[in-house]
């Protein structure tokens, strides 16, 4: 193993890499202006739920927690070596990471899945509200099944959200990931409640995959609207 890499998986080195992620994501959400759209959304909605997002979206869901014990959150992370930078991130921001990861070629199991799915509803079953990305890596802006699947057998609502920065670096990557820059009128969206039925069947699983895909795009076109002023297209 190179110095570069042994240096990159080093304990010493990651936490100062979430030191430093954690103060500037702190920098940037406290710099903006959010726009929250529906505005009563705190009011309304039946805790706990399952929140879900389009990766690379993702930098400021920690924020959403308002410091309720009810807002109280788990966040699904990856067990990769950034996975562990994400995870020591949320933790310094109040969030409690499951690690593990969905797969679309089999390797649900060896990225730490089963695991994690059982992690996620028995802490929805605490009372906790569980964040997840709804698409797989390395396949961007189609939902997996797998938020579907945590619906099911929670029977916990999910709510895709949204959130769109006016300044922001948009990433040459798979995800084409956000990052917000301070200073920012920001878009904060979230759209409506999808249920699962327990005795759902293949085709209204599909049906229900399919809602969250399309509620996700419409939420995060109009959070790139808010935080733009409708000036351009979201990325």
């Amino acid at each position: 193993m190179s110095l570069l890499k042994r240096l990159a998986v080093s304990s010493a080195f990651q936490e100062a890499v979430a030191w430093a992620g954690a103060w500037y994501l702190r920098f940037a959400w406290a710099t903006s202006r959010p726009v929250v759209e529906p505005a009563d959304i705190y009011d309304t909605v039946d805790l706990p739920v399952i929140l879900t997002v389009w990766h690379g979206q993702h930098f400021l869901l920690p924020f959403l927690n308002r410091g309720k014990v009810r807002h109280r959150a788990k966040v699904l992370i990856s067990r990769h070596r950034d996975g562990e930078i994400n995870a020591r991130i949320a933790a310094r921001l109040g969030v409690t990471a499951i690690r593990g990861s969905g797969a679309h070629n089999g390797e649900f199991n060896r990225k730490g899945g089963a695991a994690a799915f059982a992690e996620m509803l028995t802490a929805l079953g605490e009372g906790y509200n569980i964040a997840i990305t709804a698409d797989v890596p390395k396949i961007a802006r189609v939902a997996g099944m797998g938020v579907v699947k945590l619906a099911q057998y929670s029977g916990r609502p999910i709510y895709p959200i949204a959130l769109a920065s006016s300044r922001r670096i948009v990433l040459d990557n798979w995800d084409r990931s956000a990052v917000n820059l301070p200073f920012s009128r920001m878009g904060l969206v979230a759209g409506n409640p999808i249920y699962v039925p327990r005795e759902a069947n293949d085709a209204t699983l599909e049906s229900a995959r399919q809602k969250v895909e399309n509620e996700l795009n419409r939420v995060t076109a109009r959070a790139y609207d808010i935080a733009d002023r409708g000036k351009v297209r979201s990325p």
